[in-house]
């Protein structure tokens, strides 16, 4: 693989399952097939690799069933990765795991202020030069403003008002800079003004198709991967330049995840513009 590949960071679901209750989608009584999740996970991990994305791994941790959601480790900014502070405590216990993942790989590891919450690349996500942030469910507005001041970029916060998209990742996908995925329904009035009003093409998905979590997908070039049965979301990407392809990944849409909640960008989004930004200050 080439320096420029994209490189992405997944964990096994070897601790994979429904342990506790967090969001609308986790329900412990109907659990997780253990056995049917790391086939869907690896043929995510497959299915990247053979895009050219260089897939990084981490170790899972018992105790940790959503070490497997990644992307929700913190925020990357160049060589500074912006660990998250949990809103719950279940996932805080993963925060050191990564942390120390990434300080042994070279990233200058940052903490947010105490009495935040900010919950890293699930809540906030580059569309071109501008950081959109997602608040109210996991991650509070004042983190997003702190996040800003820190990295130097402008941060637009948007509020989610539906909690079973309880973050932004899970109704928004940047595809390029003034290109995305995104559920209307997701939003108040004023965060859909904001979209629209920055983002020049917005495609809108349906009802049915968010609730499959099409827009939680990893986009790699002119490539979109998403969950399986989204068929409209795929002519829509058809008709925008853009080639899907489906994984079926509905043991981890039963813990509220999808194919984006199980990757993080370890170059910085592909939609993003941040390789081209000033020095954080």
């Amino acid at each position: 693989m080439s320096e420029n590949s994209p490189r992405i960071l997944m964990c096994p679901p070897d601790h994979y399952g429904i342990e506790y209750e967090i969001n609308p989608w986790m329900n412990r009584s109907l659990g997780a097939i253990r056995e049917l999740a790391f086939r869907q996970w690896k043929n995510l991990h497959d299915t990247l690799i053979a895009l050219g994305v260089q897939v990084e791994t981490m170790p899972p941790q018992p105790g940790l069933p959503d070490l497997v959601f990644t992307a929700n480790a913190g925020l990357i900014f160049h060589n500074i990765f912006l660990s998250s502070r949990f809103r719950h405590e279940v996932r805080a216990r993963e925060s050191p795991y990564f942390e120390a993942w990434f300080a042994a790989h070279g990233f200058q590891v940052e903490h947010l202020p105490e009495n935040t919450y900010h919950e890293g690349a699930g809540d906030a996500l580059f569309c071109g030069d501008t950081l959109f942030a997602g608040y109210r469910t996991r991650s509070d507005a004042l983190a997003h403003q702190w996040v800003g001041e820190k990295l130097g970029v402008r941060v637009l916060p948007v509020e989610l008002i539906d909690p079973r998209f309880y973050h932004l990742d899970t109704c928004f996908c940047p595809l390029a800079p003034g290109v995305a995925l995104y559920y209307p329904g997701a939003f108040d009035a004023y965060g859909q003004r904001v979209l629209t009003t920055h983002v020049p093409h917005l495609i809108a998905v349906t009802d049915t198709e968010a609730l499959r979590f099409g827009c939680n997908a990893v986009v790699v070039g002119k490539t979109v991967v998403h969950n399986s049965r989204c068929p409209r979301m795929a002519e829509d990407l058809a008709r925008a330049g853009y080639r899907s392809i489906e994984v079926e990944l509905d043991e981890f849409l039963k813990a509220g995840g999808s194919a984006k909640c199980l990757t993080l960008r370890l170059d910085g989004e592909e939609a993003a513009g941040w390789k081209y930004h000033r020095s954080p200050v």
